[in-house]
């Protein structure tokens, strides 16, 4: 990045606020561009430190900017393929995202993270095992999980760990980035409104590899065709996991302990039980995925385990919420795909009254249903897919559904619903957006109206 190269952060949230602040501070001539109908240049000014300079335009961009941009910044958010972005790589700007920015400053090492389910857990973990390791000082959790690339990589040394999670569409733009370790834990469908085809989506998540070499490690999930398929053609050197056989290398579980096989040897580990504070199989596999990638990174595996074993769910994934009269509270807000909340279905040991509902991302529901398997006594449905769910619930044989308008009205119907020694397990499969702002706030709302129960 020169000193007055013409840039064009598009997107004024979290990554795009610290990709202004970044390129500002590497000397760009910065405009920050908003197209949200509610934004004015007031509002986007507002959101700069007040030292910035970067010019603020809302609404349409104009022409004489579009001819001047040569880099742009994308926040994950903001397709690829729109006019507006076709339109600026016609005119020869370069296309990055902000984790690719980010990345452009980075002194340190860095672990990258993706995967349909389980990133924020395994990230989270992988975070908490490095700053046991280094310290909080040389450790930074950065991406898809809520802090910004951008806002933290100038603060990096050549003896830091920046642990990255990162999403599809943050992958789609990266250029340069090279993790030392990288995983995928999964890949089923999702986020098919914007990537359009399985393939695209499953291509997009193997970019975490793409600069990788032999030299350095990519963790992959042996039980999905899909990542390992990869491992075939990864041009990393692999570490597999698998939570149903035991591998002549890599990670595995074995009755109720992980065992590590290489080089013909194998040890155990950690038993499930009671090493863990996690419940699910799902979470089996982050843990074992989160192992890997420490291990990869050089962490000695008695500080691993010593985080593991005082390490407790990630918020709003099969979180527990409270026991009231009886009946247990689940937050799996995070749930916002079929496959997700299949897991969360199976992590539960009662009767369990389902929430289940919200914005259409093009997901089918056919597998999400067969997983209730005598687990789910009811499905209260909310949102713009109630009734697709409906009608794929029934079509498999499961009636047993109630509508709700309001999540307020859907709250209250499952306390009606559940009888002690159930379960009420809030995970949608659907994501957020039309109702709340975020999953977040659907998860919290969730927590405080259980939290409220006498």
């Amino acid at each position: 990045m020169r000193t007055g190269e013409k840039c064009l952060v598009i997107g004024s949230g979290i990554s795009g606020i610290g990709s202004v602040a970044l390129l500002e501070h590497m000397g760009a001539d910065v405009v920050l561009y908003d197209s949200d109908g509610k934004m004015t240049e007031a509002l986007l000014r507002e959101k700069l430190p007040a030292e910035s300079k970067a010019q603020c335009v809302a609404g349409q961009l104009p022409e004489e900017i579009m001819n001047a941009t040569e880099t742009v910044v994308l926040s994950p958010g903001v397709p690829t393929d729109i006019p507006l972005v076709n339109g600026l790589r016609d005119r020869g700007a370069e296309i990055i995202g902000e984790i690719e920015l980010g990345y452009r400053e980075e002194k340190g090492r860095v672990a990258a993270i993706t995967g349909t389910n389980g990133k924020t857990t395994t990230t989270t973990l992988v975070g908490r095992i490095m700053e046991a390791y280094l310290g909080s000082e040389r450790t930074f959790v950065v991406g898809n999980i809520g802090r910004s690339y951008t806002s933290e990589c100038l603060r990096t040394s050549a003896d830091s760990v920046t642990v990255v999670e990162i999403s599809s569409f943050q992958l789609e733009t990266i250029r340069d980035f090279h993790p030392a370790v990288s995983a995928i834990l999964n890949i089923t469908p999702d986020h098919l409104n914007r990537h359009h085809t399985m393939e695209a989506y499953v291509a997009a998540k193997e970019n975490i590899a793409k600069n990788q070499t032999k030299e350095d490690i990519c963790v992959l999930n042996y039980e999905n065709g899909y990542t390992r398929d990869f491992g075939e053609r990864c041009p990393a050197r692999v570490v597999y996991f698998s939570s149903a056989r035991e591998l002549e290398e890599g990670y595995f579980l074995r009755g109720d302990s992980v065992v590590r096989r290489f080089g013909g040897h194998s040890d155990t580990i950690l038993d499930i039980h009671r090493d863990m504070n996690l419940v699910g199989l799902c979470n089996v596999e982050n843990v074992m995925a989160a192992v890997a990638v420490a291990e990869g990174m050089g962490v000695p595996m008695d500080t691993i385990l010593a985080v593991i074993k005082e390490f407790h769910a990630v918020e709003h994934r099969i979180e527990f919420v409270a026991s009231k009269g009886g009946v247990d509270y689940y937050d799996d807000s995070k749930g916002t795909n079929p496959d997700a909340a299949i897991q969360g279905i199976r992590a539960m040991s009662r009767p369990t009254v389902l929430i289940g509902g919200g914005y259409d991302k093009g997901s089918d529901y056919d597998e999400w249903i067969e997983a209730f398997e005598g687990r789910v006594k009811w499905l209260v449905l909310i949102g713009q897919t109630g009734e697709k769910i409906a009608e794929c619930a029934r079509a498999h044989g499961f009636d047993k559904i109630r509508m709700a308008d309001t999540y307020g009205e859907c709250l209250k119907l499952c306390t009606e619903l559940a009888e002690e020694g159930d379960a009420v397990l809030l995970s949608p499969a659907c994501a957020s957006w039309g109702m709340f702002k975020n999953y977040e706030e659907r998860g919290d709302i969730f927590k405080e109206y259980v939290r409220g129960l006498d």
